[in-house]
């Protein structure tokens, strides 16, 4: 077995010690990643209960997490990335947690920026915070299509929400129990991560972004090829055009 080289633990804000806390990792196939991940999120703060949904894998994810001590939700089938996200609020809702971080199960995502990420919602400023590949000018770069595509779907989605956002289709994201509580009761499934942006406006819940790195995946592929970048650009803004006429499921209460 090969080693699994953990980061040296951050310093971590002194204000988690008094919350619940979880970490909800999506993952797909991540057999190859998902040890690492968790690994990770535990080097950053071993309190954290890590929750992998594992979304109708066919390999050894499920495997793997539980193997490291995560507890998994096991899908029976492949609901795709939003449903196995909103079964990872659903759990963090049901069980009281007060806080919450999203890492997706790639591996992508280096939790040792959560502290960054987790300090605007323990310092009351958002419900939410996502982390951005591209809010500075050395950000994360992908290819020339997908770096249009984004630009077009952030346009698009800033005008909407009117607020700056620069990286709509982030899933790297921390949470406090308005955005919870949210997200467990109604979470988009087609295109997450841009509805959610616009969902989170529509409820008046406070978002900002917090520049972040991005790692290239460690195994598997990415569900959206460079092929298919125009098709889901244009299906991404015809579901928020009717997002708009989309009647709102109500917050769950607290």
């Amino acid at each position: 077995m090969s080693e699994v080289i953990v980061p040296a633990r951050s310093a971590r804000d002194p204000r988690l010690a008094a919350l619940r806390r979880v970490a909800v990792v999506p993952a797909y196939n991540e057999e190859a990643s998902i040890g690492r991940v968790i690994d990770e999120i535990r080097g950053f703060d071993p309190d954290f209960e890590i929750v992998v949904v594992d979304d109708g894998s066919v390999d050894g994810t499920a495997r793997v997490a539980e193997g490291r001590g995560a507890r998994v939700l096991r899908l029976p089938f492949n609901l795709g990335i939003g449903g196995a996200v909103q079964t990872g609020f659903r759990y963090a809702y049901e069980h009281d947690f007060q806080l919450a971080v999203r890492v997706d199960g790639d591996g992508q995502h280096d939790a040792s920026e959560l502290s960054a990420l987790l300090g605007p919602v323990l310092a009351g400023e958002a419900d939410i915070a996502v982390g951005s590949r591209f809010s500075s000018a050395d950000g994360y770069r992908s290819s020339r299509s997908r770096r249009l595509g984004i630009r077009i779907l952030a346009s698009v989605v800033s005008a909407l929400v009117r607020q700056r956002v620069t990286d709509p289709t982030s899933g790297f994201q921390a949470l406090n129990r308005h955005a919870i509580d949210l997200f467990a009761a109604d979470y988009p499934h087609d295109y997450p991560e841009v509805e959610a942006t616009v969902l989170v406006a529509r409820h008046r819940l406070r978002r900002c972004e917090v520049p972040a790195a991005m790692r290239e995946r460690s195994s598997g592929r990415s569900s959206i090829g460079a092929v298919h970048a125009a098709y889901y650009m244009a299906k991404v803004l015809l579901a928020l055009f009717v997002g708009l006429f989309r009647r709102d499921v109500p917050a769950r209460e607290q």
